[in-house]
């Protein structure tokens, strides 16, 4: 059984159709990147999925337990992180997480001794009894996160978890979500970054304005716009047709070759790549190209998302934010 199941969700929001008939699974104890820029549909599939708000259409389960028909028993199941820290400034870590604990029907003793091992476990103790609102932004982050585990959830949803952190708390928090991930909690993570996906994701979903483009691990993405390109800077741009007809001779591609004339670059894509540049260097120097950088280039996820959609990963979508 996958931990989350996800078919043919839809939602609308007035005018605007935020989910257009979403598919995606999650396997157990694995992480799933939920990709996509602001306006994508990211947040409503969560909000779905932790009860917090129903489907126009659509079935989805959490651990095999339909979210519609028994939000209750989800909730019991699952842990929510959203893009904001949710946490109360004028309570201490320690009560926080107490609280907590309290809501979900623990005892006071075994709050307490929750609060405790968290605390501990998010690097938190020395700060446990000051009040949150002399928290850091990173602080408040691994509090929030510590305040979503606190009943054991089997799953945990995490909405852009680093939005808002300073480059040093958002490496702080990728590695904190790899430790929750290698004790066995499966992740839903959304995110419109893609060097964040990239690193934490075993598998990848692609949105764009409600609709899944694209499935698939970072490295299976990548493989479908054509595996590594080869970029060539030349001397004049009168030289680029001439170097565009010859590299498309020498790596023997079908697709087309990208020439941007004010860079002076020809880019295409290219197989052997361990030992094409020197080839490239003597073919266009023998042509009397004048050769001013060879560079071999690995796609990214930046460039499938955009090869996908035709705009940038953090492009604002039409919805004018996220749903």
């Amino acid at each position: 059984m996958n931990a989350v199941e996800v078919e043919g969700l839809e939602k609308r929001f007035g005018d605007t159709e935020a989910l257009r008939g979403v598919d995606l699974t999650v396997e157990k104890a694995t992480v799933l990147g939920l990709l996509g820029p602001n306006g994508a549909g990211k947040t409503t599939t969560v909000r779905i999925l932790t009860t917090l708000l129903k489907a126009d259409a659509g079935r989805a389960t959490v651990d095999g337990i339909d979210v519609a028909s028994d939000p209750r028993r989800v909730r019991a199941r699952i842990g929510l992180t959203g893009q904001y820290a949710a946490v109360d400034e004028r309570l201490t870590g320690f009560e926080s997480l107490e609280h907590v604990g309290r809501l979900f029907h623990l005892s006071t003793r075994e709050a307490r001794a929750r609060a405790t091992e968290l605390l501990e476990r998010f690097d938190l103790t020395d700060a446990g009894g000051r009040v949150v609102k002399g928290y850091s932004g990173g602080m408040r982050r691994r509090l929030d996160i510590a305040m979503s585990l606190v009943s054991r959830p089997t799953v945990l949803f995490l909405d852009e978890p680093t939005t808002g952190l300073d480059p040093r708390s958002r490496l702080g928090m990728w590695d904190l979500i790899e430790e929750l991930v290698a004790e066995g909690t499966t992740t839903l993570l959304t995110t419109q970054y893609l060097d964040e996906a990239e690193r934490l994701a075993d598998d990848i979903v692609v949105i764009d304005h409600g609709t899944v483009i694209a499935k698939g691990t970072a490295d299976e993405l990548k493989g479908q716009i054509g595996g590594d390109r080869l970029e060539v800077t030349v001397g004049r741009p009168d030289e680029l047709a001439r170097t565009a007809e010859l590299l498309r001779d020498r790596c023997a591609v079908t697709g087309a070759e990208h020439v941007d004339v004010e860079a002076r670059t020809v880019t295409i894509a290219a197989s052997e790549t361990h030992k094409i540049v020197p080839d490239v260097v003597r073919l266009l120097d023998d042509a009397g190209i004048e050769v001013l950088d060879v560079v071999v280039r690995r796609p990214t996820l930046d460039d499938v998302f955009l090869q996908l959609t035709g705009h940038a990963a953090d492009g604002d979508a039409d919805e004018g934010g996220d749903r």
